[in-house]
């Protein structure tokens, strides 16, 4: 199969290192990667901090670039909701008739990484080898929006190695929320603190999550509390084997 690889402008610009493992893994199972270099952010910082219509133009963009993909895979569950969720109330907005066409061609062929890999492809284990002690948070976008489900959990049950420690009170949210952080950073601090505490009774060496953005909030905390428990993307974990571990 062929699958084209939208890998958000978050992972683009700080955290590159999640795509390449995406695309590694994609190739071990036998499927064809591809990059439209001309991708762009698919506009959820705008259209969550009330500029929707400025939201509108990477709408229209995403839908071009994409249109001609059977398959589109993000290792972002916050930006396959954006475009789940909110592409059709932009396209709506602008009174588009052919965008809002567009958007309800496309949608149904964007997948979170997890969610291909379990749902679409019905793969749960990809060959993975990881001997470190593990937990896995669940974002918010890939419970509540998404609803990935389990879909996480069953892929890192098949990693050869691991020691998956289960997370206290997992399903409540990090804190981060990209702006809420910043606009109200103290109940943000808070719900920071709550999360931490739990990843740390867990006794695990790394946290895992399909989100960069929890993971960098997360990761925040942890390194100003010298603890040395890392933050490293369930793509990262899966595209490890026995003869390298992925970095």
């Amino acid at each position: 199969m062929r699958i084209s690889l939208f890998i958000t402008c978050y992972n683009d610009l700080l955290f590159p290192s999640t795509g390449i493992a995406v695309v590694k893994v994609l190739e071990r199972l036998g499927h064809t990667v591809t990059f439209r270099p001309e991708q762009t952010c698919c506009g959820q910082m705008h259209y969550n901090t009330g500029y929707q219509l400025e939201t509108i133009p990477m709408v229209r963009k995403f839908v071009e670039i994409f249109a001609a993909d059977e398959v589109i895979c993000s290792p972002s569950a916050s930006c396959v909701a954006m475009i789940r969720d909110h592409y059709f109330k932009a396209a709506h907005m602008a009174g588009d008739v052919e965008l809002a066409k567009g958007v309800e061609e496309i949608v149904p062929r964007v997948y979170e990484f997890s969610e291909l890999l379990v749902k679409k492809l019905g793969v749960e284990d990809v060959g993975a080898y990881y001997p470190h002690r593990v937990t896995y948070h669940p974002s918010c976008h890939s419970l509540r929006m998404l609803r990935v489900g389990d879909a996480p959990l069953r892929l890192l049950r098949n990693v050869g190695g691991i020691d998956l420690i289960e997370l206290a009170n997992a399903t409540e949210c990090c804190g981060f929320g990209g702006t809420f952080a910043v606009k109200n950073a103290e109940t943000s601090s808070a719900m920071l603190s709550d999360k931490v505490r739990c990843v740390l009774n867990t006794g695990a060496e790394v946290c895992t999550a399909g989100d960069n953005s929890c993971l960098m909030h997360i990761y925040g905390s942890l390194h100003r509390q010298r603890t040395g428990v890392k933050t490293v993307h369930i793509a990262q974990i899966l595209a490890s084997t026995r003869e390298a571990e992925f970095e």
